[in-house]
Formats: C-alpha cells, structure tokens, sequence
C-alpha cells in the first residue's frame, strides 16, 4: 500500500512519542519517508525512542513538552520549525489514565487528565492549526478510545475527556477545512502496550475476559494502529475528514469470539 517514501518531505509531531503507539507512529511515518518529531514529559523515554529512529536513520527531533502547558507547546512548534523547516502533521496521541471509580477519582485526578488529553490536545492544535491555516495545508490525527461514546468502568476521567476530542475532531474539520486542512481520529481497541496494559487490564483474567470479547481474538500490535495513522495522514484518505476511525478487532459489535 505504501511505498518506501510514501511521506517524504513531511514533518510530523507526534505527542506522546516517546513509547507504544506514539513511538510506532513516529517510526512508521520515518519508515515512509517523513521527518519526525517527538514529545513527550519523559525524557528518559525520548532518549530511548530518538535511538531507535536513529537506528533506522531516521531524521528526529525529541522535545520535551508538557502539553499541558501552552507555552512548552508553543516552543514545541518553533524547535520544529527550525529543525525542519514547517509542520505538515500533527498526531495528538500524549495522554493520562488510570483507572478510578467515579466516586473515589480527586479533583486533582480528573483534571490531570482532563488537562493533559482534552486541553493538550487543543493547545497542540491551535498552535500547529494556526501555522497550517498560514501555509494552507495539514493534517492533524487525534487518538481518543472507543469508550468515549460507550462509558467504561474506571474511565470516566479518560472517557469524558476523549468524547471532547472527537467533538472537538469534527469541529475542527469543518473550521478548517477550508484551509486544506484534515482532522480526524483513530479509537484503538485493546493494545500491546506496556503503559496501557499496567493500567487496564493488569491481571490475567482481565486479560483473558477482554481478549474472549473481541471477534478477532487478540489485542492489536502498536504497529497496526501505526499502518491506520500513516492511512489517514495520506494522500490516499484526501477526503476523509471528521472521522473516528475504530481499530479494535470488531469489539464494537458486542459479539465477542464465536
């Protein structure tokens, strides 16, 4: 589907980049052919994510950025633009969760995630939105999770803030659209993934309840949720716009394996 340098000549931030999807997405648009960016609070995590895609001589940039923080984000866009000379895409993939009961989350729980996966994500955008309006053209993938729309016990932080996204997801696809600008989302199912996994399916038996819930019978790779980001920043998905893309092994058809 994708040549060797299917994105070639692009510049991609990606938020989050430092570990699991976020860092199989910076190593897939490298792979095609695109100048990467990757942020995350953690730089120990950047300096083990930029060897790896110096591995693959891939031309990187790691900043550590707070998305929380509109003016981290706002260097965030200049260090790229110095690096690389523009932004062509932006994948808002930094988030928080844990699982909590509603009744026992702390204000300062909920709003470490509500900061980080809603604000963040609008902070990133209207910073690289305002830049992609100038040079007319961009695309911009966010990450939510199905339970956005379905309600999860212990997510009601995540889920509340992620269903702001893809509202936020349409809004901005009709906002700017006229711009050549592309704004969509991809929900992930169940992931390999070490940050999620600690998280939300931390025992065996929550492992196997969810994997016996999904008609595929298994959690998806990082790398499959990299091949649909890499789907929707191309020129193949030119008019797709406004889409949540659901990438779960068909969980959402409540059927589990047959």
């Amino acid at each position: 589907m994708f040549s060797e340098k299917f994105l070639s000549g692009q510049t991609a931030i990606i938020t989050g980049g430092g570990t699991g999807i976020g860092l199989a997405i910076a190593l897939k648009f490298g792979e095609l052919g695109a100048n990467v960016v990757i942020a995350s609070r953690n730089q120990k995590h950047l300096d083990e994510a930029l060897k790896e895609l110096d591995a693959k001589k891939i031309p990187a940039l790691a900043v550590v950025t707070d998305v929380r923080d509109p003016e981290q984000v706002e260097a965030l866009m200049v260090k790229t633009e110095g690096k690389f000379g523009s932004i062509d895409i932006l994948v808002n993939n930094a988030a928080g969760n844990f699982t909590c009961l509603a009744e026992n989350l702390s204000v300062n729980g909920w709003n470490t995630v509500i900061n980080i996966v809603l604000n963040g994500t609008f902070y990133c955008s209207r910073a690289a939105g305002q830049r992609m309006i100038k040079q007319k053209r961009g695309k911009i993938l966010n990450i939510v999770a199905t339970y956005a729309w379905t309600g999860g016990p212990g997510t009601i932080h995540s889920a509340c803030a992620k269903a702001g996204v893809i509202t936020m997801t349409q809004t901005l696809a009709v906002e700017w659209a006229t711009h050549n600008i592309r704004v969509n989302a991809i929900a992930p199912g169940a992931t390999e993934t070490s940050g999620a996994g600690k998280q939300l399916w931390a025992s065996p038996e929550t492992r196997t309840k969810i994997e016996g819930s999904i008609p595929l019978g298994r959690f998806a790779s990082p790398e499959e949720i990299a091949n649909v980001a890499a789907f929707l920043v191309s020129d193949i998905a030119d008019y797709i716009t406004g889409e949540t893309l659901v990438v779960d092994g068909g969980s959402w058809l409540n059927k589990g394996k047959f």
